[in-house]
């Protein structure tokens, strides 16, 4: 992995968080904490895309996100978001074209990386699924950092 891409954006992972911790600070309206945190993502690491999917019935449903049009709806086991809904785990994939059963809702996405995101009972209510335009652009390390982001979101909903 070419480490002048990873080592920049690690080091503002720490300035992420805090800018989200302060904006959803005192905030009780999750539209707009939701809103903020996925601007946040986006801008401060310029990924192509960053989004949330909404868990409604059996599949999942477009929320809110930012970059190009993207996929309304995804059947659970279905691409890299509907595989981390039905595991209930995060997955890195370093090679979308590599990964079986990938939808590709823009063919620029060439990285990415899916977080669930839980409700108090276990259950999974979102999908945070982010999109680089980049090759190998996720690992561990991102896998590790963003999870402090979807720590923040679940103490929100």
């Amino acid at each position: 992995m070419n480490n002048s891409i990873i080592e920049p954006r690690l080091r503002n992972y720490p300035e992420l968080i805090s800018q989200v911790n302060a904006l959803t600070d005192g905030e009780t309206n999750l539209f707009a904490n939701l809103g903020n945190i996925i601007a946040c993502l986006k801008f401060s690491m310029n990924w192509f895309w960053v989004g949330l999917y909404k868990v409604e019935n059996d599949e999942l449903v477009l929320f809110m996100f930012q970059g190009p049009h993207a996929c309304t709806r995804i059947k659970k086991g279905k691409g890299v978001c509907g595989a981390a809904w039905e595991r209930n785990k995060s997955i890195v994939v370093e090679d979308v074209n590599q990964f079986d059963g990938h939808i590709a809702c823009n063919s620029a996405s060439k990285s990415e990386i899916v977080l669930p995101i839980k409700n108090d009972l276990g259950e999974v209510v979102y999908i945070l699924d982010i999109d680089s335009d980049k090759l190998n652009d996720f690992d561990g390390e991102d896998e590790k950092e963003l999870q402090k982001i979807v720590a923040i979101i679940e103490g929100l909903i």
